[in-house]
């Protein structure tokens, strides 16, 4: 099992599409048991691809040892990608965790989880928490969708500097430009400036995401979106067999 985080400092870089996205890939492309784990309180990723059905306070249950977190894993509409969905309940992990002390509380949820499943693939809040920070610590490798500007950019660089501050293994990071135009001169000199990093162009059925409620590769496979999102998974288990094959 690999787990895969999909975050980022700022909010609004498409994390979650980015997320989505990706769970689908290793789920349907690659025929991974694949679980998307939502950890972010506003629940994006679970009204996209989940039931809708009223949860309350669940979600953080999890980290409290109320509930196995076996018990509150869903299908999604997605054959093969199972779903342990957000709730409000997770505006209050942060200090939960804190008041806990556990700091690999994380951890050991995704190596428990990891009997039943070859991939999770986490959508994390943003910001620089203490859920965050357990997140870095345990995913196997973060991804950070990244708006090429000089804001999104510096905010990268911030999540390396905290990093290289804190002792203690962290998980590598995979900056990956989101949302580009490359009609837009800003868009052209950071791909220029970062010719290595994986780009997701701009595109419409991204957008029709929310409509659709559903991956992108799920309705125009043949969109550069999706045929993006599948070039990035397949770089993302590149590089997780590589890990495998150096540990």
């Amino acid at each position: 099992m690999h787990s895969v985080a999909v975050y980022n400092l700022k909010g609004g870089v498409g994390k979650t599409t980015s997320a989505v996205n990706l769970a689908w890939c290793s789920a349907v492309l690659s025929s991974r048991r694949t679980l998307l784990w939502d950890l972010d309180p506003q629940g994006a990723a679970s009204h996209l691809i989940g039931d809708d059905k009223a949860v309350k306070d669940e979600a953080r249950s999890i980290f409290a040892r109320d509930v196995s977190p076996e018990k509150l894993v869903r299908p999604s509409r997605i054959p093969g990608l199972d779903l342990l969905a957000a709730d409000h309940s997770l505006r209050g992990l942060d200090r939960m965790l804190f008041e806990i002390g556990k700091a690999k509380r994380l951890k050991k949820l995704i190596e428990g989880l990891g009997k039943h499943y070859d991939r999770i693939v986490l959508d994390c809040p943003p910001g620089l928490s203490e859920t965050s920070d357990q997140v870095l610590r345990a995913a196997d490798l973060v991804i950070v969708p990244i708006i090429p500007s000089p804001l999104s950019q510096r905010a990268f660089a911030e999540v390396q500097h905290y990093l290289d501050g804190k002792s203690g293994r962290h998980a590598p990071m995979l900056p990956v430009f989101v949302m580009v135009d490359r009609r837009r001169a800003l868009h052209k000199q950071a791909l220029e400036a970062y010719p290595d990093w994986p780009v997701i162009p701009m595109a419409s059925a991204v957008e029709r995401m929310a409509e659709e409620r559903l991956p992108v590769g799920a309705f125009d496979a043949k969109s550069p979106a999706a045929q993006a999102y599948a070039r990035l998974w397949q770089g993302i288990e590149r590089k997780l067999a590589d890990q495998k094959g150096s540990g």
